[in-house]
Formats: structure tokens, sequence, C-alpha cells
């Protein structure tokens, strides 16, 4: 041990025993005496430490080299214990497992490196450390290093999920099919019309049960070339990973509303509409909030609401361009979207180019609304997914160029709660 390194021990035992005495309210003459000899050596101690770090610096100047050289050395040395034979057996028909340093230099390169067979390192191969070259031709300017730090990978950009926005429940299920029974009858109250009369009969209680099927497989398949899996390490599969992710979200997203239940499609909640029994209203007009407050009011009058603020709407960002345009008062500076805003608090709009079909028609085109209310706690719409991403690695299909096949699969339908939840406006137009 170092000099200077068992001063410090030592220097930590003092500052321990003086804590202890410090700690008496009324120490004996042993005591006291104890204290001041203590705190005597470990005043001494430090000008001896300072002395200890000049005397030893010199002692690690020496040992530097030593020290930077010494991982080389005893890779080299591992290095002589690698057994191609052992490559060979794991290769072969019995696939033994590796063991020994082989199976450490192994281990070492698979994670320091992107392989999809047993890596072996050059070195192993080379019968002299001459045979392999360190470099082609004479030094000139193209061949100096021009090294290349690598950032971490931006991921792409996705918009946040519009359908968990505008209140669809997404509910992951195991295996099979799942159902909801909704109720779809109203009961009917009324008066005793004499005094030995009955009152209103019995109605008849009923539900519609609304089934997710796992009858809809969505899938996405990347290939990553070799040059890229060097180039870029083990954190490209990664980044692909998440970029797979953000896909098929933005995918599902989509076919919760635009969904067009052919090609393996679920019926979406626009698409779908009359199919759902789904209330299309059209516009034909240029978009205003007098245009949404109808809608609002028929949600009113459906019961399916009490608010203006309980309502969520989607739209396209051109109908925002065209309700922030429009001036309804030109003495305040008031908008459309400033009215809008007074009755539909921010927080349940939703502006999305993904959810909605691109405007059509005109001039001035079109494009659709949709508005939701969640009644009573029950969703509008029902998104069922089963299991999580099926993410499946295939490193044989294109093992003759050495690439690396990634394929995502996710099965899900869609489906919804109460059609006087929802209502579509169409013809929204946007000068």
């Amino acid at each position: 041990m170092l000099e200077s390194a068992r001063i410090q021990s030592r220097q930590s035992e003092i500052r321990q025993s003086l804590s202890e005495l410090v700690g008496k309210p009324k120490p004996t003459e042993d005591e006291t005496r104890a204290m001041t000899e203590l705190d005597t050596e470990y005043r001494t101690n430090e000008t001896r430490y300072r002395g200890a770090l000049i005397a030893e610096d010199q002692e690690r100047r020496e040992a530097g080299s030593e020290l930077e050289t010494r991982g080389g050395r005893e890779w080299a040395d591992m290095m002589g214990q690698f057994e191609m034979r052992q490559i060979a057996r794991a290769l072969g028909e019995d696939g033994r497992a590796l063991d020994g340093a082989t199976a450490e230099i192994v281990s070492e390169l698979r994670e320091n490196g992107s392989y999809q067979g047993i890596p072996i390192p050059y070195a192993a191969l080379a019968l002299d450390a001459r045979s392999l070259e360190q470099r082609a031709g004479e030094t000139v300017a193209s061949g100096v290093m021009d090294p290349i730090r690598t950032l971490p990978t931006i991921d792409r950009i996705f918009a946040a999920s519009a359908a968990t926005r505008m209140g669809a429940s997404m509910i992951n299920i195991d295996s099979g099919e799942a159902e909801y029974p909704v109720t779809t009858s109203s009961v009917t109250a009324g008066w005793q019309a004499t005094e030995t009369g009955d009152v209103a009969g019995p109605t008849v209680y009923a539900t519609t049960d609304k089934p997710l099927t796992p009858a809809h497989t969505l899938g996405i398949t990347m290939t990553l070339t070799r040059k890229t899996l060097k180039q870029a390490g083990n954190a490209l599969e990664q980044a692909v990973r998440r970029d797979m992710n953000g896909t098929i979200s933005e995918e599902l997203d989509k076919a919760v509303f635009l969904g067009s239940g052919a090609s393996g499609q679920p019926d979406g909640v626009i698409a779908g509409a009359s199919g759902y029994g789904i209330t299309e209203t059209a516009v034909g007009a240029s978009a205003t909030w007098g245009a949404f407050r109808a809608a609002v009011v028929r949600f009113m009058t459906a019961n399916a609401i009490t608010s203006p603020d309980q309502v969520r709407l989607l739209m396209r960002p051109e109908i925002w361009n065209e309700l922030d345009e429009t001036i309804f008062d030109s003495g305040s500076g008031m908008t459309e979207w400033d009215r809008l805003l007074k009755n539909i608090p921010l927080q349940n709009i939703v502006i999305s180019s993904n959810a909605l079909a691109a405007p059509a028609g005109g001039p001035p085109t079109e494009s659709n609304a949709l508005m939701t209310a969640s009644t009573g706690g029950v969703p509008p719409i029902f998104m069922g997914m089963w299991g999580g991403i099926d993410l499946i690695r295939d490193p044989y299909t294109a093992a003759p160029s050495g690439a690396l096949k990634l394929t995502a699969l996710v099965t899900a339908d869609v489906t919804v709660s109460r059609s006087a939840q929802l209502e579509v406006l169409t013809q929204v137009q946007n000068a």
C-alpha cells in the first residue's frame, strides 16, 4: 500500500475516534488528554500526507506507461488462448457451447458489434501479425484519418395519438374475441292516469354486443444491410425498432378513423359511419362555430352531454386555419376560432392531418370533422389490441448478403359503443 493511502486510512480512524470523544458532555481527564494527542497526530499526518504525495508523484509517472499498455498485453495474452476448434464444434452438428477464453472473446465481440453468426477476431486467423496490412500505399491527404463522432440517432417525428385524445379506449386482449354489451333500449316512465289504474307497462331492456375480433393484422418489414449494421452499431437496431413502433402507432391511429373495412383493414369510425349508425351531417358551408354548435345541440338533445365542454372535436389543419382567419366581430377582432374555444376547451380539440382525409373538391375544398362524447363514463370508441408488438428477427432470408430483416406485427380491431356518442360533419369548407 502506498504511504499516502496508509496515512489517509489513519486519518479516518482519528476522525472516528474524535467524533466519539467530543460527543461526551463531560469527558474525563484521560479522554481530554486523548483528544489533544489525536488532534496533534492529525495535524502531523496532514504534513506527512502532502510529503508522501510529492514523493509518490514520480513513481506514478514511471508506472503510467506500463498501466496504459497493460490492457493491450492482457488482450493479446487472452487471444493466444482462442481456440478455433471450439468454433468448428459450435457450428457443427453437436452445437457444443463455447467456454473459457474463447467464450469470453466471442462475448466481448458481440457486445461491441453486430453479428448474426459467431464472431471471430482477425488476430485468430492471422498466421503472423505482419499478415494484417495496416495501410495501403503511402500516406496522402485523402488517406489521413477523418474521425467522425456518431451522436445518438434522432428518431422520426410522429403525431400524438388522435384516437386516445378523442376518447377512444385502448383494450389489450390476450387471446380470443371480446364483446362489450351496450344498452340500446330506453326505459319509458308513465303516470298513473286513474286512482285504480296502472303505471306504464314494463319496457324490454335490450343490449347490443360490440365485438372485437382478431381478424386484422398490421405489419411492417425493414431490412438492414451489413454495411449499415457495421457502420452504426447496436444503436441502429434500437432506433429502427422505435421507428417501427412509431410507424405502427401512426397507422393504427389512421385506421381507427379511416379504416376501409377491406383489404384487411378494420372499419374506421368515419369511413364506416353508416355501418355503425353514426349520424352524418353535411355542413356545405365554410367552417364556423355555428356549424359545430348545431352538432353540440344535437348531442344535448340526445342526452349524450349536458355542456359543450364535454365534447371532443377532431378537425383538419385547414379547418383550423379557416376558423382562425374568419373574423366574427371586426370591432373586437374576435375570430370564429375564439368563439369555438369559449365553448369547447382547447384540450378537447384535436387537429390532425393523419386521422382525417385530405381536403377534396372545390373550390373551396371540403373535408370531414368528427365530434365525440363520453357518456356515463363509456368511451365512444373501443380499440382492441391482441398482445404486444410481435417483433420477428430474420437473419436467414438475406443471409447471402449479410443483411438483417425485422418484421413487426400487430393485431387490432375497432368498434364504437353507442352511435349517439359520435357525429361526423361532412363537407366542411375552407376558403
